[in-house]
C-alpha cells in the first residue's frame, strides 16, 4: 500500500479537526468529545525466510582391480552430515579415503546443488590440510632426497595428483556434459586456489564478472519424486595420478577439504567472499599519473587474506567493469604485474616481495621472489620451499607457509599495467605513493 490510501498527512489532518470542531460548535452541544472512528489492521506477522544448501554428490573412482568405489544413489550433504534420500542422515561428515594409492588411479565426482526457499550467490572453497612425506620406504629414497621427515609437510602426493575442476550439465544419459573449466593443475594447486574462494556462475561461465554474476534459482523442496531437484548447473572434478608419478610418492599421504557456501542473492552483489578471513577493496586508479590515460578501465581489487592451518593465503582478485580491457590481461597491457611487499614479522620492515608478472622471465614463471637484503632487492628468485603460487582467471594467489609468516603481518601491494594503464595500489593511503621497504603505510592484518 501507499501512504495516500491508508492515512492522512498532518496536514489534512489538521484540516479535518477544523472541521470537526467548527462543526461541533454550531450544534451547541457543549461536549469537548469529537466525532471519532477506529479502522483495525489485526493479525500482523513478520516471518523471517530460510535458506538451505543440500549439496548433492556423485563420487567414483577406479584402482583398477584393487577396489573401486562409489557413493549410493541420492547421497546428500546438509548441515555438514551426509544422508541418503529416503534414509535420512548418518550424522557423520561425508569422507572420502583412499588407500593404496598408485599411478594411474584415478577419481571423479559431480556436486549439485538445491537451494531450497530463496535464490543465492554460491562460492567454491577448500584447504589442503596436510602433506605428509611418512617416512620413506628404500625405493622412495632413490628418487626423493627432501629426508623423509614425517611431519613437515614435504610429502610429493599434492603435487603429483592432477585435479580439474569444470562446470557440467546433466547430458540425459546418466553422465554429464563438461562445460567451462573453473581451475586445474595439482592438488596443490587447486586447493590453493579454493582456499582463495572460486565464486561460482549459474550460467556456467568461467569468465563472469565477480559482482551481480548470475544467481543458483531457489528450490522448493531438495528431492521430487525421490529424484534430486537441482540447479541445472553444477560443479564435476577429476582427480588422476599420472602414470609417469614414480616411488617418490611412496608411502606420502595427503589430506584436503572441500566446502560450498550459498549466499542470499536478495540485497547482495555476491562480491563478498566467504571463503577468506579478511578483504580490503582498492578502487584502480586512472589519474595517477595526472595526465589522461590512453589506455583506462575502472574496476576493484580484492585483496584478501586467509589464515589456514598450515599456511597463510594472501589473495588479489581484480574485477574489472566488463569494457572488454582487463588489467590482468598481456593483450591489454604487456607490462601488467603485481609486487607484493610484506612484512612477516610487522617490525616496520618489509621482509620480501612475492612478485606476478608473466613477461619477466622469472625462475617459477611467471612468479618471482625477492628478499630485501638490507634495504635493496636484487634478481628474482625461485619461490622459497613451502611458498606456493597460481592465477586462477583474474586472482593472483600466494600461499605462505605459517612458518614463514606471523598471525600478525603487514602486506603493500602495487599493481601495475605500466604504460597508459591505471594501478591498483593496496596500503592505507595510496596518495603517498609505494615504500617497498619500511612499512608503515601498509595494511595489517591479524589472525
Amino acid at each position: 500500500m501507499n501512504d495516500d490510501k491508508i492515512g492522512l498527512s498532518r496536514r489534512k489532518m489538521l484540516v479535518g479537526l477544523g472541521a470537526v470542531g467548527v462543526a461541533s460548535a454550531g450544534a451547541g452541544l457543549g461536549t469537548t468529545a469529537y466525532f471519532n472512528d477506529t479502522e483495525t489492521f489485526a493479525n500482523n506477522e513478520l516471518t523471517a525466510g530460510s535458506l538451505d544448501l543440500f549439496v548433492h554428490v556423485d563420487y567414483s573412482e577406479d584402482q583398477g582391480n584393487y577396489a573401486q568405489y562409489s557413493t549410493e544413489p541420492g547421497t546428500y550433504v546438509d548441515g555438514n552430515v551426509v544422508g541418503i534420500e529416503g534414509q535420512g542422515s548418518t550424522g557423520d561428515p561425508l569422507s572420502i579415503r583412499v588407500s593404496d594409492l598408485k599411478p594411474g588411479d584415478s577419481g571423479e565426482g559431480e556436486f549439485c546443488f538445491s537451494i531450497v526457499d530463496n535464490p543465492a550467490y554460491m562460492w567454491m572453497c577448500g584447504e589442503l590440510t596436510a602433506n605428509a612425506e611418512n617416512g620413506q620406504s628404500e625405493p622412495e629414497m632413490d628418487d626423493d632426497d627432501t629426508g623423509g621427515d614425517p611431519g613437515d609437510g614435504t610429502g610429493e602426493l599434492a603435487d603429483a595428483i592432477q585435479v580439474t575442476v569444470s562446470y557440467c550439465t546433466d547430458d540425459g544419459d546418466g553422465g554429464n556434459d563438461i562445460g567451462d573449466e573453473i581451475v586445474s593443475g595439482s592438488l596443490r594447486d587447486v586447493m590453493l586456489a579454493l582456499r582463495a574462494g572460486v565464486p561460482l556462475s549459474s550460467d556456467g561461465d568461467a569468465n563472469a564478472p565477480l559482482a551481480d554474476r548470475p544467481t543458483f534459482a531457489g528450490v522448493t523442496e531438495a528431492f521430487t519424486d525421490g529424484e534430486p531437484n537441482v540447479d541445472e548447473q553444477c560443479v564435476c572434478f577429476t582427480w588422476e595420478v599420472p602414470t609417469s608419478v614414480e616411488n617418490e610418492i611412496q608411502t606420502d599421504s595427503v589430506m584436503f577439504d572441500f566446502e560450498f557456501y550459498a549466499v542470499q542473492a536478495r540485497h547482495n552483489d555476491g562480491a563478498h567472499n566467504p571463503c577468506v578471513d579478511e578483504t580490503v577493496v582498492t578502487a584502480y586508479d586512472n589519474d595517477w599519473k595526472g595526465q589522461t590515460l590512453g589506455n583506462p578501465t575502472e574496476g576493484n581489487v580484492y585483496t584478501s587474506v586467509s589464515f589456514g592451518q598450515n599456511q597463510t593465503v594472501l589473495s588479489f582478485a581484480f574485477a574489472d567493469d566488463g569494457d572488454g580491457v582487463d588489467f590482468l590481461d598481456t593483450a591489454d597491457y604487456s607490462s601488467t604485474n603485481l609486487p607484493v611487499a610484506v612484512d612477516a614479522d610487522d617490525d616496520g620492515t618489509h621482509d620480501w616481495q612475492l612478485i606476478w608478472q608473466p613477461n619477466a622471465g622469472f625462475p617459477d614463471a611467471p612468479f618471482g621472489y625477492q628478499p630485501n637484503n638490507g634495504g635493496s632487492y636484487g634478481a628474482a628468485e625461485p619461490l622459497p620451499a613451502g611458498f606456493s603460487a597460481v592465477k586462477v582467471g583474474n586472482t593472483i594467489v600466494f600461499g605462505i607457509p605459517n612458518s614463514d609468516i606471523n598471525s600478525t603481518f603487514r602486506l603493500l601491494g602495487y599493481g601495475s599495467t605500466g604504460g597508459e594503464g591505471p594501478i591498483a595500489e593496496v596500503n592505507v593511503d595510496p596518495s603517498l605513493g609505494p615504500d617497498f621497504y619500511n612499512s608503515a603505510n601498509a595494511i595489517e592484518f591479524s589472525d
